[in-house]
C-alpha cells in the first residue's frame, strides 16, 4: 500500500515521527473472525447484546454505521435505527487477548509505545532508520498476518496530527500529514474532527459561527480564551494550527479508578443501592491491593431516572486500599444524597492514588 501525502516539510531524518495505529471497528472485527457468516451485515457490539436492555454501543461495523449508529449511542436507539442489525455482547476477555497480540507487534517495532486504549496506540519512530511509510506498511502486514485484522495508521510530526491522519482513510488506511498539509487537508475538516472536541464544544463553536478547523484557526486567541477559559481556549487555538507538544507517555501512574452500575430498571430501594455500592467498593479495594496502590478520596455518583447526576466526595485521613475503610467512606457519601427520585446509575471512585509504601522489614532479633 502506498503512503498518501508523505512528510515533506523537512528531511525525514530531522522530523519527529509519530504513528497512530487504530484497529478498524475493533470489537466488531474480532467478532467477524469468530462469526465469518456475519460478514457484510450490520453488526453492533455493546452491553449484554440485548438491544432492548440498557447499555451503549461499544463498536458498530461499517455496515451499521451507514444507519447512523456510532459508539456511545444507547442500544435501544441503535435498534430503532436498524432493527435488522445483529447485536452481540461485549467479550472483553477475547478483545484483550487480541489487543495484547497487536501491542506486542507494536512494541517489537519501537520502544516508545503509548497505549491509548484497547484498540489504539501511538509510536515514536523518530530514531528508526526505516522510512515512515515502510515501517507503517510492515506493521499493517504483521497485524494482518498475526490476527487477521486490519488497522489504519496515521503518520505525522505530533500525536494530534497522527490521530487525525489515521481517521482520514478508514478502513485499512495509511496516511501521512505534515504541518504543510494543514491548509489543504486539515482546515476543511469539521471542527469535531479535532481529538477532544465533543458535542458541547462543537455546539458552542457553532454558535460562534465556527464549523471547520480552518474557521477555528482564524479565531483570535483572545476570543477563544474569553469563550472557553485560558487552558481550553489556548488548546483549541494550538490544535487548530496543528501544534501539539505532548510527548508519548509509555508508563502511566494511576490517579483514580472506579466502577459504575447502570440498573436495568430504575430503583428506589436504598438497601439495593447500599448492597451494590458495597460490592463495588470491595472490588475496587481488591484491585488497588493487586496494583499495590492506595487512594485518599472516595467519590460516589448517582444518576437519577431523569439523568440528573450528583456526586459526593469524602477525603480520608490517610490513603488506603482497605475494603472496610473504602466502604465506610462510600456509605458516608451515600447518606448525603436525597433519595427522592429513582436511581438509574450508581458509581464509586477512589482518587488521589499513588503506590503504597513498601512494608518495613521486621527488626532482626539480637543474638
Amino acid at each position: 500500500m502506498q503512503c498518501q501525502y508523505a512528510l515533506r516539510q523537512q528531511p525525514e531524518s530531522t522530523v519527529r515521527r509519530n504513528l497512530h495505529v487504530d484497529t478498524d471497528a475493533f470489537f466488531a472485527a474480532v467478532e467477524l473472525l469468530r462469526h465469518p457468516e456475519l460478514a457484510g451485515r450490520p453488526l453492533v457490539i455493546g452491553g449484554t447484546g440485548d438491544p432492548h436492555a440498557r447499555g451503549v454501543v461499544s463498536t458498530a461495523s461499517y455496515e451499521a454505521r451507514k444507519y447512523g449508529i456510532h459508539s456511545g449511542m444507547p442500544l435501544r436507539t441503535a435498534y430503532r435505527l436498524c432493527p435488522a442489525a445483529i447485536f452481540l455482547p461485549v467479550d472483553f476477555r477475547e478483545y484483550s487477548r487480541i489487543s495484547a497480540i497487536i501491542k506486542g507487534v507494536l512494541r517489537s517495532c519501537s520502544e516508545a509505545v503509548e497505549d491509548a486504549g484497547i484498540d489504539e496506540a501511538y509510536l515514536d519512530i523518530t530514531g528508526s532508520k526505516a522510512g515512515s511509510c515502510q515501517m507503517a506498511s510492515a506493521i499493517k502486514r504483521e497485524i494482518k498476518d498475526t490476527t487477521g485484522l486490519t488497522c489504519s495508521i496515521g503518520i505525522a510530526p505530533n500525536k494530534l496530527l497522527a490521530k487525525i491522519a489515521s481517521d482520514l482513510d478508514k478502513p485499512d488506511g495509511l496516511t501521512s500529514l505534515a504541518e504543510a498539509d494543514l491548509k489543504a487537508r486539515v482546515w476543511p475538516l469539521s471542527a469535531r474532527k479535532l481529538p477532544g472536541v465533543g458535542p458541547k464544544t462543537e455546539a458552542k463553536l457553532g454558535r460562534m459561527g465556527v464549523r471547520t478547523i480552518g474557521e477555528l484557526a482564524a479565531q483570535p486567541l483572545e476570543r477563544l480564551i474569553a469563550e472557553f477559559g485560558p487552558a481550553h481556549g489556548r488548546w483549541l487555538h494550538e490544535a487548530a494550527h496543528g501544534i501539539d507538544e505532548r510527548p508519548l507517555v509509555t508508563e502511566w501512574e494511576p490517579k483514580s479508578s472506579g466502577h459504575e452500575v447502570t440498573f436495568q430498571r430504575d430503583v428506589d430501594d436504598w438497601q439495593l443501592l447500599a448492597k451494590t455500592l458495597a460490592q463495588m467498593a470491595s472490588r475496587l479495594a481488591g484491585e488497588l491491593k493487586a496494583e499495590n496502590c492506595v487512594g485518599r478520596t472516595v467519590t460516589v455518583k448517582l444518576r437519577y431516572a431523569d439523568f440528573e447526576t450528583h456526586t459526593r466526595e469524602k477525603t480520608l485521613e490517610e490513603p488506603t486500599n482497605d475494603a472496610d475503610a473504602i466502604r465506610r467512606a462510600a456509605f458516608d457519601c451515600l447518606a448525603h444524597f436525597a433519595l427522592e427520585k429513582k436511581v438509574r446509575l450508581i458509581g464509586v471512585r477512589v482518587g488521589e492514588q499513588h503506590k503504597a509504601a513498601a512494608p518495613r522489614s521486621a527488626p532482626t532479633a539480637a543474638r
